[in-house]
């Protein structure tokens, strides 16, 4: 049976929020952001184990809220680092040796379903790699300075979201090359790719958007509303 690992990156500080309130705490429809997404992943039959990577400052308080929530499959909450990139690694180091795939998931991206976990972890014990994106919409456009320099190409443009799995080996072996060559990657697939790996990618959700900002509260609000209307 293939063990499955999730780690849970919330150890943000929320700046962009502007508040005192660390945005993974903020709630919404009523429960703590990081509850949504933790929720998610405990109903998740695919899932073994999660790892949550918190603040230091907030551990304890983490700890309490896990405690409540009742998310029995949450094994440790851990010290974030001085950036995301060292946040995951420290929840890899810790690791059992029998886990086989890894799933990382930003904590504030609530919206995330079942349907994407389990297609991005079929997708990544069958490629080594995936993440979950959407399709880029908008018309993008390369600059210098506040001058157009050309049109790109959206045909093949993609809007990388989370989760993104991997092979457990895989991904710890990009994790000590990028640490070799202090290379500091825009999210955990481009460190994989900087080992020349390819990875697969699986379609993902418009809604499963990151919550950072004042704005992006108010839309997951609208979201949750929608979905409870269906």
């Amino acid at each position: 049976m293939t063990k499955v690992s999730a780690i849970i990156p919330a150890a943000g500080s929320g700046k962009r929020m502007g508040g005192n309130t660390s945005k993974q705490y903020l709630q919404i429809g009523g429960r703590p952001i990081i509850v949504e997404t933790l929720s998610v992943f405990q109903k998740a039959g695919i899932i073994n184990d999660i790892i949550l990577v918190a603040p230091a400052a907030e551990l304890a308080a983490s700890k309490e809220i896990i405690e409540a929530a009742r998310l029995s499959k949450v094994i440790a909450v851990i010290e974030g680092g001085a950036e995301r990139q060292d946040s995951i690694r420290n929840g890899l180091a810790l690791l059992k040796n029998d886990t086989d795939l890894v799933i990382v998931h930003d904590g504030v991206r609530p919206f995330i379903t079942e349907e994407m976990i389990e297609s991005s972890v079929a997708a990544a014990k069958e490629a080594g790699a995936a993440i979950v994106a959407v399709p880029v919409k908008d018309t993008v456009k390369r600059a210098e300075g506040l001058s157009v320099i050309e049109t790109v190409p959206r045909d093949e443009l993609w809007l990388a979201q989370t989760p993104q799995a991997f092979r457990c080996d895989i991904i710890k072996k990009a994790y000590s090359e990028a640490g070799k060559n202090s290379f500091i990657g825009t999210d955990d697939a481009s460190l994989v790719e900087a080992m020349g790996k390819r990875v697969k990618i699986v379609p993902g959700s418009y809604e499963n958007i990151k919550i950072t900002t004042a704005e992006d509260l108010i839309f997951a609000e609208a979201i949750l509303k929608n979905r409870s209307t269906l």
